[in-house]
């Protein structure tokens, strides 16, 4: 019997769709996948700017989450079951002290309070639509959508009637809910080089 190679098993994923257990199987941490009712969704390489992005927001967001302790940061690759058949695998996650949602080994099963997607040339659509559409009805209270191609950014909260409404950039400055007194400056992201993180945590009065 012959073994199919990752690239061969990886085409196959693509062609047809498998149950969520199947996937399990399939899925291992050198396959950054989704799952969405039967159909996988495999990632492409991601830029170097997306690269850089998320380091440079992961490690503001690390700091300022272990300085206030309010709950636990997960960066890139780590899996979240939002309900049975949907699992996603955002760019960084935050969940709150206190959030029902259980955090394994391996994935989050519940709704984090906060996700953070970088958009790639492939993944336009299925960010800013259908993850859009999923974390407001799995109940993520806020949403950030970085989009570099496009030098655009927003967050999105989720109001009382449960659905997500658009921060507004006030004096150049994004402001979350979910991290009390956090706030960002879009066009930090859009910067070559990025600014120094120990410049942006002192601005954010995080103590090293």
């Amino acid at each position: 019997m012959s073994v199919l190679t990752k690239e061969e098993s990886l085409r196959e994923v693509r062609s047809k769709s498998m149950t969520e257990e199947k996937f399990l199987e399939f899925c291992d941490e050198d396959i950054r996948a989704e799952f969405k009712d039967g159909e996988v969704i495999v990632h492409s390489p991601v830029s170097f700017k997306h690269v850089r992005i998320g380091a440079f927001i992961g490690s503001i967001l690390q700091f300022y989450v272990d300085q206030h302790k309010l709950g636990t940061f997960l960066g890139d690759n780590f899996q979240v079951r939002l309900r049975p058949g949907l699992r996603r695998v955002p760019d960084l996650m935050f969940v709150c002290a206190g959030n029902k949602a259980e955090i394994t080994d391996t994935e989050i099963e519940g709704a984090p309070d906060l996700i953070v997607e970088i958009v790639s040339s492939d993944s336009v659509e299925r960010d800013w639509r259908d993850k859009y559409l999923e974390y407001e009805n799995a109940g993520v209270r806020e949403y950030w959508i970085i989009d570099p191609n496009n030098e655009r950014f927003a967050i999105y909260c989720l109001n009382e009637s449960g659905e997500y409404e658009a921060q507004p950039l006030e004096q150049g400055i994004l402001q979350s809910r979910v991290l009390p007194g956090f706030w960002m400056k879009p066009e930090w992201l859009w910067q070559d080089p990025l600014p120094n993180v120990l410049n942006i945590a002192k601005e954010l009065k995080i103590n090293l």
